[in-house]
């Protein structure tokens, strides 16, 4: 190193400005933020068009279940509604045969004297024939004056029904087919007859209920009504149709009441007899699931069967 050097000041570096510095570290935190901040923006829009996405599938997801429900509601309709409603009318009116069956032997029991032995028969019972206890015949012109009361019944249960009437009376519109049967029956048949089916059971039942109202307004307390089916569901319907459309409590049906239910033919005979022993009159109805008639109950004054249709099946285990 000469003199000279050696005389000359050493120069230092200038220092940095401090807003320079910072001023760099701020452009650098503005870029990172502006980098988080795409970042941000492209998540967002990836997560709303994941949920879009979603919600489009769910859409149509549930459209297709909206059709599913709507074909099998109509599947539903046109196919097991009529079966539905047939079951749970068998249902229903083998729970009423039941439930009147069980209140009767209730009733039975009640009334048995178990202290007191029963008596022996000592000899059977000579039942008198059928025209010396109560005629039963109304055509014209021997019976006149009942065949223009059957008339003027039937006329008044088509024209002028009453709903509120007294027990025992038709309360429900009669048909014309219902009438024309229930007269052809009692004015051509003599109340002694077949009848063809008029399409179903509940539709034979009025006719059977129609016919039991006007005999019961031309004998009273007398008239007995003796119903055979071979089954409890069709007693069952029966049992409620009679209820329904001759306004019938619990008390018209047993072994003492006015109507009594059977689902074999010998007891009803039996019953038959002791009902005319009694002198009083019994009308026999058989129901068009009977395929077989008994011809001991064919020998009483008063009795309607209902003929099954040619393509019905006899249903009777028997």
């Amino acid at each position: 190193m000469s003199p000279s050097d050696q005389d000359l000041p050493l120069e230092l570096p200038a220092e940095l400005p401090v807003n320079s510095v910072s001023s760099v570290e701020n452009a650098e935190l503005q870029q990172q933020v502006s980098i988080a901040r795409q970042a941000y923006e492209q998540m967002t829009q990836v997560a709303l068009a994941d949920l879009e996405l979603r919600r489009q599938n769910l859409k149509i997801s549930i459209e297709q279940l909206e059709r599913k429900r709507d074909r099998v509601q109509a599947e539903i309709a046109q196919s097991f509604a009529g079966s539905s409603q047939e079951i749970a009318v068998r249902i229903q009116g083998f729970k009423d045969y039941l439930v009147g069956s069980l209140q009767d032997l209730v009733t039975i029991a009640e009334e048995i004297e178990f202290s007191e032995p029963l008596p022996e028969p000592t000899k059977p019972v000579v039942i008198e024939p059928v025209a010396t206890i109560l005629p039963a015949q109304f055509r014209e012109p021997a019976y006149q004056s009942n065949a223009r009361r059957i008339r003027e019944l039937l006329n008044q249960y088509q024209t002028a029904p009453d709903y509120y009437g007294p027990p025992w009376q038709v309360r429900r519109t009669l048909e014309k087919i219902h009438v024309d049967k229930t007269r052809e029956w009692f004015l051509q048949q003599g109340g002694r007859g077949t009848l063809k089916s008029a399409g179903g059971r509940l539709q034979n039942v009025l006719i059977g209920t129609t016919a039991i109202s006007v005999l019961r307004s031309l004998y009273g307390d007398y008239l007995r009504v003796l119903i055979l089916a071979n089954t409890p569901d069709r007693l069952g319907d029966w049992r409620r149709g009679l209820q329904d459309c001759l306004g019938l409590e619990r008390r018209d049906f047993g072994p003492n009441g006015g109507v009594i239910l059977f689902e074999e033919a010998e007891p009803m005979a039996l019953k038959a007899e002791r009902i005319m022993a009694d002198r009083d009159m019994p009308f026999i109805i058989l129901d068009d699931s009977e395929g077989l008639v008994s011809l001991t109950l064919l020998q009483y004054p008063i009795w309607l069967a209902f003929a099954p249709e040619v393509a019905q099946y006899n249903n009777d285990y028997r």
